[in-house]
């Protein structure tokens, strides 16, 4: 009878309720999906800051041992 159902199912018009809660659940992931996206992008922009700080001090002490 399951199989019955589902055919039954698999043809029927959703509900507007049922289209409803289906794309607010797809909005649901596709925020939680760009929330990642940001959280990543932000992590490169924090891991690049702390690289050019780290360079530019690197830098300065070589160029300060030049001078002497």
């Amino acid at each position: 009878m399951k199989f019955f159902d589902f055919l039954k199912n698999y043809w029927k018009v959703p509900t507007p309720l049922e289209m409803i809660a289906a794309e607010l659940a797809e909005a649901h992931l596709e925020q939680l999906q760009a929330e990642t996206a940001v959280e990543y992008a932000q992590s490169i922009v924090n891991y690049n800051k702390a690289r050019i700080l780290r360079l530019n001090s690197r830098m300065d002490s070589f160029k300060s041992e030049e001078k002497k």
